[in-house]
C-alpha cells in the first residue's frame, strides 16, 4: 500500500468513528455536564409507590450503576425517562432545557435516549448485518423500507458498529443463532446505529458466560466519554468491574450513592440489599 493510500485509509477510519458519534441535538443543553435531571418525582401504582420523591443526576459521558433490591423502582425510573411511564409528579429534564415529560416516547428516543432491554428485542431471521441496518436512522416508511439502498457510508457504518461489538465476523449469519452474549451485544449494536447521546442499559449480563461478561464490561466502558451510560444491574462482579459511581434506589428513592467501596460500606446498603 502506498503512502497515499494508507493516508487515505486513516482519514476513511476517522470519517466512520465521527458517523458513530452520538447526533448533535441542537436543543440539548449540556452547559452544567449534566445530562440527565430527575428532581422530586413520584408515581404510584394501586396505592404502592414505586417512586418516592426520587432525585437522581446522570453527569454528561458518564457511565453510571443503578442497583438495588427487587421493587426498588429501577425499572420504573427507566420507563419514566423514555416515557412509558408518567410520574404524579416531580420533573425529568434531558440537560438543561428539554422537559422529557411533554415528550413522547417516539420523541425522546429522536431526541437521543436509547434504552436496552433485559430480554434482547432482536430480528433473529434476519442476518446480524440486517438487525442494523434496520435499526439505521431514517425514513421508516414501507417504501423507503423497500427501495433503500445502502451507500458506501452507511455501509461503513455498519461495519464501524460491527467491529465495535465483536460481531464483524457474524455479519451474515442469522441473529437468532447467536449466542445469548452476542444477541445482547448486538441489541447494544442497534441502539449505537440510532446514535443517541443516552444509552439506558437493563441487567446486560444476566445469563452470560463469564468471558461474555468481561467482552460486555469492556463494549460498555468504551462507550463512555462519547455517550453518557447508565446501567442497571444485579451482577455485583460485573458492576464492581465497571463502576465509576454507583446509586443505590430502595423503595423508590436514592439510599446511596458514591464508589463501589462507599455504597458496599454503606450501613444501610448492607442492611436491605447487599447482606451483612
Amino acid at each position: 500500500m502506498s503512502t497515499l493510500d494508507m493516508v487515505r485509509d486513516v482519514l476513511r477510519r476517522d470519517e466512520v468513528f465521527d458517523l458513530l458519534k452520538p447526533d448533535i441535538n441542537p436543543n440539548l443543553e449540556v452547559s452544567k455536564d449534566i445530562i440527565l435531571y430527575m428532581e422530586d418525582v413520584s408515581v404510584s401504582f394501586d396505592g404502592f409507590k414505586a417512586i418516592n420523591d426520587l432525585n437522581l443526576y446522570i453527569n454528561d459521558g458518564e457511565l453510571r450503576c443503578i442497583i438495588g433490591p427487587n421493587g426498588a423502582g429501577k425499572t420504573t425510573m427507566m420507563d419514566i425517562i423514555t416515557g412509558r411511564t408518567k410520574p404524579d409528579s416531580g420533573t425529568v429534564y434531558f440537560g438543561q432545557t428539554m422537559n422529557l415529560l411533554r415528550m413522547t416516547e417516539p420523541e425522546i428516543s429522536n431526541a437521543g435516549i436509547g434504552r436496552k432491554f433485559q430480554k434482547p428485542t432482536i430480528f433473529e431471521n434476519h442476518t446480524v448485518f440486517e438487525n442494523l441496518e434496520l435499526s439505521m436512522k431514517g425514513d421508516k416508511g414501507v417504501w423507503a423500507t423497500l427501495f433503500a439502498t445502502l451507500t458506501g457510508e452507511q455501509r461503513d457504518t455498519i461495519d464501524q458498529v460491527l467491529e465495535r461489538i465483536g460481531l464483524l465476523e457474524k455479519a451474515i449469519l442469522p441473529a437468532g443463532l447467536l449466542s445469548h452474549g452476542q444477541k445482547q451485544w448486538l441489541e447494544i449494536g442497534m441502539l449505537l446505529m440510532q446514535r443517541p447521546r443516552l444509552l439506558l442499559v437493563d441487567e446486560p449480563v444476566a445469563g452470560m458466560t463469564h468471558q461474555e461478561m468481561e467482552k460486555t464490561g469492556e463494549l460498555l466502558t468504551s462507550l463512555a466519554g462519547e455517550h453518557s451510560v447508565v446501567v442497571v444491574e444485579h451482577d455485583m462482579d460485573f458492576v464492581r468491574s465497571i463502576a465509576r459511581k454507583v446509586t443505590v434506589l430502595h423503595q423508590g428513592r436514592v439510599l446511596s450513592e458514591g464508589t463501589m467501596d462507599e455504597v458496599q460500606n454503606d450501613e444501610r446498603v448492607i442492611e436491605v440489599y447487599l447482606g451483612a
